[in-house]
Order: structure tokens, then sequence, then C-alpha cells
């Protein structure tokens, strides 16, 4: 898989996605990251950490976040993502569900849409992406907890995606799937999603899994979202065995290692 100028060996790696958050209020760093020069410094301190994409976000998808307008979002990112395309040579994702912010961004330089509804949200998304031959990433997400039966109706939600996809013109070698753990889903479901990622193989498409510090981990462990590092590297070694192409993290060092150690004993 070809993301900007950088190919990936979704088959047999897997690779850092690092997150960089251009909110004030995001759940585990709100407000680190969102003046200028503090965002390009943790984008060269995660390039030298070992992160292979940088996920660039200007608005919060924390339970209970506060929307804001496409200018404004727009406003957040733009600048971000043009000084990352100046400063480094590296794969932009742009992290966003609405149409015009990914068109701004895609002109901005961005290489990958990271959209949280899989093309479900904005009737036009499917169609930017495609006419820029841009990679996605398409989660799985619904408005309600509400599922038959939680593994086959996550699939189905998937499919639609995929079929939105297609129709679009986006060509099957530029999609990534993430099963949206932490999204529409209870403690239960996610940790069934994760036992049970492999079951995503059935698409024929790199997976990505985003875990990092999120509420699965702070219910399991009973810990704030500052001390979740062990429990996201313990589902990074997951991910890794279950053949998850991309592992979207906050701690690019700790993960970029685990990954590096679990893949040693696997091959």
């Amino acid at each position: 898989m070809i993301i900007g100028k950088k190919e990936f060996d979704v088959k047999n790696r897997t690779y850092v996605m690092g997150i960089l958050n251009i909110t004030p209020d995001s759940f585990s760093d709100g407000g680190k990251y969102n003046q200028f020069d503090n965002a390009l410094r943790h984008v060269e301190n995660m390039i030298t950490d070992g992160a292979d994409i940088i996920d660039v976000g200007g608005e919060s998808t924390r339970p209970g976040y506060q929307k804001i307008s496409d200018n404004e979002e727009i406003e957040r990112v733009v600048p971000v993502i043009e000084a990352i395309k100046r400063n480094f040579d590296i794969p932009i994702s742009l992290d966003t569900y609405k149409s015009q912010v990914a068109l701004e961004g895609i002109k901005a330089g961005a290489d990958l849409i990271n959209d949280i509804w899989g093309l479900k949200y904005d009737n036009n998304m499917a169609f930017v992406i495609a006419q820029a031959n841009v990679c996605c990433c398409l989660m799985h997400n619904r408005e309600t907890i509400n599922y038959n039966n939680f593994m086959k109706d996550l699939e189905t939600d998937l499919g639609e995606s995929l079929n939105i996809a297609k129709k679009a013109g986006i060509a099957n070698d530029k999609i990534i799937l993430d099963p949206g753990v932490g999204f529409a889903k209870t403690y239960e479901m996610n940790i069934e999603i994760i036992h049970n990622l492999e079951q995503l193989h059935m698409f024929g498409l790199p997976i990505l899994l985003g875990t990092s510090r999120k509420s699965v981990i702070g219910l399991a462990l009973n810990l704030p979202a500052e001390q979740r590092l062990e429990g996201t590297l313990a589902t990074t070694v997951i991910g890794v065995i279950k053949h998850c192409a991309f592992v979207r993290v906050h701690d690019i060092l700790e993960n970029s290692r685990v990954i590096k150690m679990t893949e040693a004993i696997l091959q």
C-alpha cells in the first residue's frame, strides 16, 4: 500500500500512526499541542521515536466532545499540515469526518483521510477522497449501542462503508479498516473486537487498531488516561499477533519498541 510517497508492507508489518491533536479538549492530551511550534516539535519527536505516519486531528472525538465548524477545524489543521509537509518527509493522515475539511486538508498535503464515521456522516466525503486519489481509513461507528449480534453487525456496518467507497470509485488498495474501539461499544464489546481482530481479515484489507489510552484500558486496569501506557502496549502486542497493519498511538517510542520485539519473536 502506498500512502503519500511511502510504501507500506501491510501484509507483513505493523506500522505506527502517531497522534497529533490540534485541539484544546482531547481526552488525553488536550491543549498540549494546539500551539503551532509545540506541534512541530512534537512531530519531530514522534518521527525520531519511530512514527511512520502522523495523524492530525483538529476536533476532539472523545465522549461528549464539542463539535466545531468546518472553518474552525480548517483553520486549526491546514497550517499544521502545510508546515509538516515543508519540514518533514512523512505521510500525513487527517482525522476528520467532514468533506470540506478533508478537501482543504488534501490541498494542504494530507495523504490519507481518517474518517471516524466510515463515509456515513458526510455524503460528499467518499467523492472527495476518490477525486483526490488519496488513501482513507474507514472506522466502524454507530449513533447508538444497539446490536443483534455484535460481531456480525460490525462486519455488516463495515461492509456498508466499503460499498459507499466502491460506488464513489475509491480503489481497494487505498482503504484501511478500523474496528472503532471505544466508539458505540460497551466495555465488553471493545474487549471482544480486540480479541477477534483476525475476523476482519475477511475483507482482505489492512486493519488499523486504535486503542491508545482509551476507556477500555482504563476500565480493565482502573487507571486514568495518563497511566494507561502498559495497557496500550498489551493491545499493540495483540494487534501485531493478529496482523494489524497499523496502530494509532500517543506513545511512539514505547509502541515502536514493543512492535519490533513482538515481530522479532513471531518471525
